[in-house]
């Protein structure tokens, strides 16, 4: 037993296997000039930097690319590019047709072929 400095009685810890609690991470210091004023403009704000590489196309617009050609796609197809499942790819177009593009499916051969049928039309 330990006395504590206001005259009571602190229990010693008789379990000397755990440790201190560490946090996940530091956490991270303000610096003093923004703490004190407070003020916008000490604050450093990021803009996106204008040199920075395009992206890439996106999957859906790719899908619509390999619609609007004139053979159109099949679902294997549309898998292959986008790495989608099947019923991904499936739901895309459903995507598509709510989105006002017209989605016309024929079959050839027991295979569906997919096309954009605004494509053909502007062309």
């Amino acid at each position: 037993m330990v006395l504590s400095r206001s005259g009571g009685l602190l229990m010693a810890n008789t379990n000397s296997s755990k440790r201190t609690r560490r946090m996940a991470r530091e956490p991270m210091a303000r610096p003093a000039a923004s703490a004190e004023s407070g003020s916008a403009q000490d604050v450093a704000v990021r803009e996106p930097a204008d040199d920075a590489p395009s992206k890439g196309q996106s999957k859906i617009e790719e899908v619509l690319s390999l619609l609007e050609r004139a053979e159109g796609a099949t679902l294997d197809e549309l898998v292959q590019a986008t790495g989608w499942l099947p019923h991904t790819t499936r739901a895309a177009l459903t995507g598509l047709r709510k989105k006002g593009h017209s989605i016309r499916r024929t079959k050839h051969d027991g295979i569906s072929r997919y096309t954009v049928v605004e494509a053909a039309a502007s062309r």
